[in-house]
Protein backbone atom coordinates (compact mmCIF):
# COMPACT_ATOMS: atom_id res chain seq x y z
CA UNK A 1 0.00 0.00 0.00
CA UNK A 2 1.56 3.32 -1.13
CA UNK A 3 0.50 6.95 0.18
CA UNK A 4 1.76 9.45 -1.51
CA UNK A 5 1.15 12.18 0.79
CA UNK A 6 3.98 11.22 2.97
CA UNK A 7 6.37 11.24 -0.71
CA UNK A 8 9.82 11.67 1.57
CA UNK A 9 12.68 11.29 -0.84
CA UNK A 10 15.97 10.82 -0.03
CA UNK A 11 17.95 14.10 -0.36
CA UNK A 12 21.33 14.59 -0.73
CA UNK A 13 23.07 17.60 -0.81
CA UNK A 14 25.06 18.81 -3.55
CA UNK A 15 29.07 19.01 -2.84
CA UNK A 16 28.52 22.90 -3.57
CA UNK A 17 26.74 23.32 -0.28
CA UNK A 18 30.10 22.46 1.35
CA UNK A 19 31.74 25.94 0.82
CA UNK A 20 28.67 27.97 2.00
CA UNK A 21 28.11 26.24 4.83
CA UNK A 22 32.07 26.87 5.40
CA UNK A 23 31.04 30.73 4.70
CA UNK A 24 28.55 30.60 7.30
CA UNK A 25 30.29 29.38 10.31
CA UNK A 26 32.96 31.53 9.34
CA UNK A 27 30.75 34.43 10.05
CA UNK A 28 29.25 32.73 12.67
CA UNK A 29 32.29 32.41 14.36
CA UNK A 30 33.77 36.39 13.58
CA UNK A 31 29.94 37.34 15.38
CA UNK A 32 30.99 35.32 18.53
CA UNK A 33 33.76 36.23 19.30
CA UNK A 34 32.00 39.67 18.94
CA UNK A 35 29.64 38.32 21.38
CA UNK A 36 26.50 38.80 19.00
CA UNK A 37 26.08 34.88 19.07
CA UNK A 38 25.35 33.13 22.67
CA UNK A 39 24.10 30.07 21.17
CA UNK A 40 20.65 30.31 22.74
CA UNK A 41 17.73 27.90 22.19
CA UNK A 42 14.54 29.06 20.46
CA UNK A 43 16.93 31.99 18.85
CA UNK A 44 15.00 32.24 16.26
CA UNK A 45 11.44 32.92 17.91
CA UNK A 46 13.12 35.43 20.98
CA UNK A 47 16.50 36.45 19.19
CA UNK A 48 15.42 39.92 17.86
CA UNK A 49 18.71 41.36 16.15
CA UNK A 50 17.59 43.87 13.14
CA UNK A 51 21.56 44.85 12.95
CA UNK A 52 22.64 41.28 12.77
CA UNK A 53 20.01 40.56 10.31
CA UNK A 54 20.63 43.36 8.29
CA UNK A 55 24.85 41.56 8.40
CA UNK A 56 23.30 38.50 7.06
CA UNK A 57 21.26 40.55 4.44
CA UNK A 58 24.49 42.37 2.65
CA UNK A 59 26.02 38.74 2.59
CA UNK A 60 23.08 37.05 0.28
CA UNK A 61 21.14 35.10 3.09
CA UNK A 62 18.38 36.73 3.84
CA UNK A 63 15.77 36.48 0.36
CA UNK A 64 18.14 33.71 -0.60
CA UNK A 65 15.30 32.03 -2.64
CA UNK A 66 14.30 35.16 -3.70
CA UNK A 67 14.86 36.26 -7.65
CA UNK A 68 17.31 38.46 -8.52
CA UNK A 69 15.30 41.00 -9.96
CA UNK A 70 13.63 41.69 -6.33
CA UNK A 71 16.32 42.28 -4.74
CA UNK A 72 16.99 38.29 -3.78
CA UNK A 73 19.74 35.82 -4.15
CA UNK A 74 18.22 33.82 -6.84
CA UNK A 75 19.74 30.46 -4.96
CA UNK A 76 17.84 27.03 -4.26
CA UNK A 77 15.59 25.77 -1.39
CA UNK A 78 18.51 23.63 -0.46
CA UNK A 79 20.97 25.99 0.10
CA UNK A 80 18.69 28.56 2.04
CA UNK A 81 18.17 25.17 3.96
CA UNK A 82 21.68 24.77 4.64
CA UNK A 83 21.79 28.40 5.76
CA UNK A 84 19.31 27.95 8.39
CA UNK A 85 20.71 24.73 9.75
CA UNK A 86 23.73 26.53 10.94
CA UNK A 87 22.10 29.41 11.75
CA UNK A 88 19.61 27.65 14.17
CA UNK A 89 22.91 25.01 15.57
CA UNK A 90 24.49 28.02 16.51
CA UNK A 91 21.55 30.51 18.40
CA UNK A 92 22.23 32.97 16.07
CA UNK A 93 19.65 36.00 17.20
CA UNK A 94 17.39 36.09 13.84
CA UNK A 95 13.70 36.42 14.86
CA UNK A 96 13.67 39.38 13.43
CA UNK A 97 13.94 38.68 10.02
CA UNK A 98 12.66 34.98 10.15
CA UNK A 99 8.60 35.39 9.36
CA UNK A 100 9.56 37.77 6.69
CA UNK A 101 12.29 35.33 4.49
CA UNK A 102 10.40 32.04 5.51
CA UNK A 103 6.85 33.05 4.58
CA UNK A 104 5.76 36.84 4.09
CA UNK A 105 8.12 37.08 1.13
CA UNK A 106 7.68 33.63 -0.80
CA UNK A 107 3.61 34.38 -0.32
CA UNK A 108 4.34 38.24 -2.08
CA UNK A 109 6.12 36.78 -4.65
CA UNK A 110 3.34 34.28 -4.98
CA UNK A 111 -0.08 35.80 -5.03
CA UNK A 112 0.96 39.60 -4.59
CA UNK A 113 1.28 42.61 -7.36
CA UNK A 114 4.25 43.28 -8.99
CA UNK A 115 3.60 46.76 -7.20
CA UNK A 116 3.51 44.69 -3.90
CA UNK A 117 6.65 42.71 -5.36
CA UNK A 118 9.11 45.87 -6.01
CA UNK A 119 7.53 47.70 -2.89
CA UNK A 120 8.39 44.77 -0.40
CA UNK A 121 10.89 42.17 -1.58
CA UNK A 122 13.93 44.17 -1.77
CA UNK A 123 13.31 45.27 1.64
CA UNK A 124 12.79 41.88 2.58
CA UNK A 125 16.15 40.50 1.11
CA UNK A 126 18.05 43.79 2.39
CA UNK A 127 16.98 43.04 6.23
CA UNK A 128 15.26 46.45 6.69
CA UNK A 129 11.28 45.14 6.58
CA UNK A 130 10.14 43.18 9.24
CA UNK A 131 6.68 40.80 8.96
CA UNK A 132 4.60 38.98 11.42
CA UNK A 133 1.96 36.87 11.21
CA UNK A 134 -1.60 37.43 11.88
CA UNK A 135 -3.52 34.62 11.46
CA UNK A 136 -4.74 33.35 15.32
CA UNK A 137 -7.40 34.25 16.94
CA UNK A 138 -8.42 33.64 21.23
CA UNK A 139 -11.19 31.46 19.79
CA UNK A 140 -9.46 30.31 16.29
CA UNK A 141 -6.10 29.01 16.82
CA UNK A 142 -5.46 25.86 14.90
CA UNK A 143 -8.56 26.20 13.59
CA UNK A 144 -8.26 28.68 11.03
CA UNK A 145 -11.20 29.03 9.18
CA UNK A 146 -13.41 30.51 12.21
CA UNK A 147 -11.74 33.50 12.20
CA UNK A 148 -14.00 36.44 13.69
CA UNK A 149 -11.37 39.24 12.10
CA UNK A 150 -13.58 41.17 9.09
CA UNK A 151 -12.42 43.71 6.28
CA UNK A 152 -15.14 45.43 4.92
CA UNK A 153 -15.48 46.82 1.32
CA UNK A 154 -15.43 50.78 1.64
CA UNK A 155 -15.49 53.42 -1.19
CA UNK A 156 -11.72 53.29 -0.80
CA UNK A 157 -10.58 50.16 -0.02
CA UNK A 158 -11.40 47.88 3.12
CA UNK A 159 -11.74 48.19 6.79
CA UNK A 160 -10.56 45.49 9.12
CA UNK A 161 -11.88 45.11 12.56
CA UNK A 162 -11.01 42.52 14.84
CA UNK A 163 -8.21 40.92 17.40
CA UNK A 164 -5.72 38.66 15.95
CA UNK A 165 -3.67 36.88 19.11
CA UNK A 166 -0.18 35.37 19.73
CA UNK A 167 1.62 38.19 16.69
CA UNK A 168 4.71 37.31 17.46
CA UNK A 169 6.97 40.74 16.88
CA UNK A 170 3.86 43.15 15.69
CA UNK A 171 5.44 45.47 19.17
CA UNK A 172 8.70 46.11 16.52
CA UNK A 173 8.28 44.74 13.28
CA UNK A 174 6.85 46.66 10.39
CA UNK A 175 4.19 44.85 8.52
CA UNK A 176 1.47 42.01 8.99
CA UNK A 177 -0.13 39.67 6.70
CA UNK A 178 -3.27 39.34 8.12
CA UNK A 179 -5.82 36.46 7.64
CA UNK A 180 -9.65 38.06 8.03
CA UNK A 181 -13.08 37.51 6.76
CA UNK A 182 -14.57 39.37 3.50
CA UNK A 183 -17.89 37.33 2.77
CA UNK A 184 -19.67 34.65 4.47
CA UNK A 185 -20.09 31.62 3.05
CA UNK A 186 -21.77 27.90 3.52
CA UNK A 187 -18.24 26.50 3.48
CA UNK A 188 -16.57 28.36 6.22
CA UNK A 189 -12.80 27.90 4.53
CA UNK A 190 -14.61 30.54 1.32
CA UNK A 191 -14.98 34.31 2.28
CA UNK A 192 -11.43 34.76 3.78
CA UNK A 193 -8.37 36.95 1.98
CA UNK A 194 -5.43 37.94 3.60
CA UNK A 195 -4.08 42.02 3.89
CA UNK A 196 -0.95 43.73 4.39
CA UNK A 197 -1.20 45.29 7.21
CA UNK A 198 1.02 48.47 8.37
CA UNK A 199 1.41 47.48 12.17
CA UNK A 200 2.77 51.28 12.94
CA UNK A 201 -1.13 52.55 11.57
CA UNK A 202 -2.15 54.14 15.09
CA UNK A 203 -5.65 52.09 14.68
CA UNK A 204 -3.67 48.98 15.25
CA UNK A 205 -3.33 48.60 19.20
CA UNK A 206 -0.49 45.88 20.41
CA UNK A 207 -0.44 44.80 23.93
CA UNK A 208 2.23 42.08 25.05
CA UNK A 209 1.73 38.66 25.89
CA UNK A 210 4.99 37.45 27.84
CA UNK A 211 6.40 34.27 27.95
CA UNK A 212 6.64 32.02 31.12
CA UNK A 213 10.41 34.31 31.43
CA UNK A 214 8.74 37.33 31.15
CA UNK A 215 10.14 37.84 27.30
CA UNK A 216 7.41 39.98 25.08
CA UNK A 217 7.66 38.20 22.51
CA UNK A 218 4.17 37.43 21.50
CA UNK A 219 1.40 39.83 21.28
CA UNK A 220 -2.58 40.81 21.22
CA UNK A 221 -3.41 42.59 18.02
CA UNK A 222 -6.45 44.47 18.17
CA UNK A 223 -7.30 45.86 14.55
CA UNK A 224 -9.79 48.88 15.49
CA UNK A 225 -11.30 49.91 12.33
CA UNK A 226 -7.77 49.86 9.99
CA UNK A 227 -8.61 51.43 7.07
CA UNK A 228 -6.75 49.80 4.06
CA UNK A 229 -6.35 50.42 0.53
CA UNK A 230 -7.21 47.94 -2.46
CA UNK A 231 -3.54 47.37 -3.12
CA UNK A 232 -3.05 46.12 0.79
CA UNK A 233 -5.35 42.74 -0.63
CA UNK A 234 -3.02 40.31 -0.99
CA UNK A 235 -3.57 37.26 -3.57
CA UNK A 236 -7.12 37.31 -4.88
CA UNK A 237 -10.49 37.92 -2.55
CA UNK A 238 -11.59 34.87 -0.78
CA UNK A 239 -8.81 32.77 -1.76
CA UNK A 240 -7.22 33.49 1.42
CA UNK A 241 -7.43 29.80 2.46
CA UNK A 242 -5.49 28.40 0.03
CA UNK A 243 -2.71 31.43 0.26
CA UNK A 244 -2.82 30.28 4.17
CA UNK A 245 -2.33 26.54 3.34
CA UNK A 246 0.37 27.06 1.18
CA UNK A 247 1.79 29.23 4.30
CA UNK A 248 2.02 26.83 6.49
CA UNK A 249 4.25 24.46 5.23
CA UNK A 250 6.37 26.67 4.71
CA UNK A 251 6.06 27.63 8.45
CA UNK A 252 5.89 23.85 10.10
CA UNK A 253 8.73 21.96 8.17
CA UNK A 254 11.71 23.54 8.21
CA UNK A 255 14.46 23.12 10.33
CA UNK A 256 13.59 25.17 13.24
CA UNK A 257 10.81 22.89 13.86
CA UNK A 258 13.08 20.61 15.25
CA UNK A 259 16.53 22.55 16.10
CA UNK A 260 15.26 25.36 18.79
CA UNK A 261 17.07 23.19 21.30
CA UNK A 262 19.87 22.10 19.71
CA UNK A 263 21.86 24.66 21.54
CA UNK A 264 21.25 22.73 24.23
CA UNK A 265 22.75 19.71 23.00
CA UNK A 266 25.54 20.98 22.04
CA UNK A 267 26.41 22.82 25.42
CA UNK A 268 25.24 19.32 26.68
CA UNK A 269 28.28 17.22 25.18
CA UNK A 270 30.60 20.06 25.91
CA UNK A 271 29.70 19.98 29.32
CA UNK A 272 30.18 15.99 29.63
CA UNK A 273 33.96 16.69 28.26
CA UNK A 274 34.87 18.95 30.35
CA UNK A 275 33.43 16.80 33.21
CA UNK A 276 36.00 13.94 31.60
CA UNK A 277 33.41 12.46 29.16
CA UNK A 278 30.59 10.40 30.45
CA UNK A 279 29.91 6.73 30.82
CA UNK A 280 28.29 4.17 28.13
CA UNK A 281 24.61 5.13 29.39
CA UNK A 282 25.38 9.44 29.25
CA UNK A 283 26.63 8.09 25.47
CA UNK A 284 23.58 6.23 24.57
CA UNK A 285 20.98 8.76 25.56
CA UNK A 286 22.87 11.20 23.37
CA UNK A 287 22.99 9.03 20.81
CA UNK A 288 19.56 8.03 20.77
CA UNK A 289 18.90 12.31 20.34
CA UNK A 290 21.60 12.41 17.69
CA UNK A 291 19.53 9.54 15.65
CA UNK A 292 16.36 11.22 15.97
CA UNK A 293 17.57 14.46 14.80
CA UNK A 294 19.61 12.89 11.65
CA UNK A 295 16.05 11.21 10.95
CA UNK A 296 14.32 14.71 11.35
CA UNK A 297 16.58 16.62 9.48
CA UNK A 298 16.35 14.52 6.37
CA UNK A 299 12.20 14.54 6.54
CA UNK A 300 12.89 18.21 6.76
CA UNK A 301 15.33 18.52 3.55
CA UNK A 302 12.45 16.51 1.83
CA UNK A 303 9.62 18.88 2.50
CA UNK A 304 12.48 21.59 1.15
CA UNK A 305 12.99 19.39 -2.05
CA UNK A 306 9.16 18.79 -2.45
CA UNK A 307 8.67 22.72 -2.41
CA UNK A 308 11.58 23.42 -4.53
CA UNK A 309 10.00 20.97 -7.23
CA UNK A 310 6.35 22.34 -6.93
CA UNK A 311 4.84 19.46 -5.48
CA UNK A 312 2.72 19.42 -2.29
CA UNK A 313 4.29 18.99 1.16
CA UNK A 314 1.77 20.49 3.77
CA UNK A 315 1.12 16.90 4.92
CA UNK A 316 4.65 16.26 5.19
CA UNK A 317 5.15 19.42 6.94
CA UNK A 318 3.20 18.70 9.36
CA UNK A 319 4.51 15.34 10.13
CA UNK A 320 7.50 16.97 10.68
CA UNK A 321 6.03 19.14 13.05
CA UNK A 322 4.59 17.02 14.82
CA UNK A 323 7.55 14.69 15.63
CA UNK A 324 10.32 17.56 15.74
CA UNK A 325 8.52 19.78 18.12
CA UNK A 326 8.06 17.06 20.66
CA UNK A 327 11.92 15.85 20.20
CA UNK A 328 12.61 19.70 21.38
CA UNK A 329 10.93 18.73 24.39
CA UNK A 330 12.05 15.11 24.88
CA UNK A 331 15.68 17.39 24.62
CA UNK A 332 15.31 19.17 27.03
CA UNK A 333 14.51 16.54 29.24
CA UNK A 334 16.88 14.47 28.22
CA UNK A 335 19.14 16.90 29.12
CA UNK A 336 17.81 17.32 32.48
CA UNK A 337 18.62 13.47 33.21
CA UNK A 338 21.67 12.76 31.68
CA UNK A 339 23.51 15.94 33.76
CA UNK A 340 21.57 16.54 36.72
CA UNK A 341 22.01 20.43 36.62
CA UNK A 342 20.18 23.51 38.40
CA UNK A 343 18.64 25.68 35.65
CA UNK A 344 19.16 29.54 36.61
CA UNK A 345 17.73 32.54 34.70
CA UNK A 346 20.41 34.78 36.56
CA UNK A 347 23.73 32.68 35.45
CA UNK A 348 26.09 33.79 32.99
CA UNK A 349 24.36 34.52 29.52
CA UNK A 350 25.59 31.86 27.58
CA UNK A 351 26.60 29.42 30.01
CA UNK A 352 24.58 25.87 30.38
CA UNK A 353 22.62 26.62 33.44
CA UNK A 354 21.56 29.51 31.68
CA UNK A 355 20.38 27.94 28.52
CA UNK A 356 18.78 24.70 30.17
CA UNK A 357 16.54 27.45 32.07
CA UNK A 358 15.79 29.20 28.52
CA UNK A 359 14.84 25.65 27.29
CA UNK A 360 12.73 24.59 30.21
CA UNK A 361 10.84 28.43 29.85
CA UNK A 362 10.45 27.66 26.45
CA UNK A 363 9.25 24.28 26.28
CA UNK A 364 5.62 24.57 26.70
CA UNK A 365 5.54 26.66 23.69
CA UNK A 366 7.01 23.92 20.88
CA UNK A 367 4.14 21.78 20.40
CA UNK A 368 1.56 24.79 20.22
CA UNK A 369 3.18 27.25 18.04
CA UNK A 370 2.68 26.89 14.10
CA UNK A 371 -0.71 24.05 14.81
CA UNK A 372 -0.77 21.92 18.14
CA UNK A 373 0.03 18.46 17.80
CA UNK A 374 -3.71 17.49 17.79
CA UNK A 375 -4.27 19.50 14.71
CA UNK A 376 -1.44 18.46 12.88
CA UNK A 377 -2.18 14.43 13.53
CA UNK A 378 -5.67 15.41 11.68
CA UNK A 379 -3.86 16.90 9.08
CA UNK A 380 -1.68 13.62 8.41
CA UNK A 381 -4.39 11.23 8.47
CA UNK A 382 -6.88 13.27 6.56
CA UNK A 383 -3.84 13.52 3.77
CA UNK A 384 -3.54 9.64 4.28
CA UNK A 385 -6.95 8.57 3.92
CA UNK A 386 -7.30 10.69 0.45
CA UNK A 387 -3.71 9.12 -0.87
CA UNK A 388 -4.49 5.46 -0.36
Amino acid sequence: MSFSALDFRAVHLPPSVGQLRQEVRAFLAAERAAGTVLGRPDSWLTGWDPEFSRRLAQRGWVGMTLPRAYGGGGRSTLERHVVLEELLAAGAPVSAHWVADRQAGPTILRHGTEAQRNRFLPRIAAGTCFFSIGMSEKESGSDLASVRTRAERTADGWRLTGTKMWTGGAHVNDHAIVLARTEDAADRHAGLSQFLVDLRDPRVHVEPIRLLSGEHTFNSCRLDGVELADDALLGRPGEGWQQVTGELALERGGPERFLSTLPLLTALVAEVRRAGGGGPEQEARVGRLTARLASLRQLSLGVAAASAAGRPADVQAALVKDLGTRFEGDLVNEVREILPTAARSDATPGSFPELLATAILHAPGYTLRGGTNEILRGIITRGLELSR
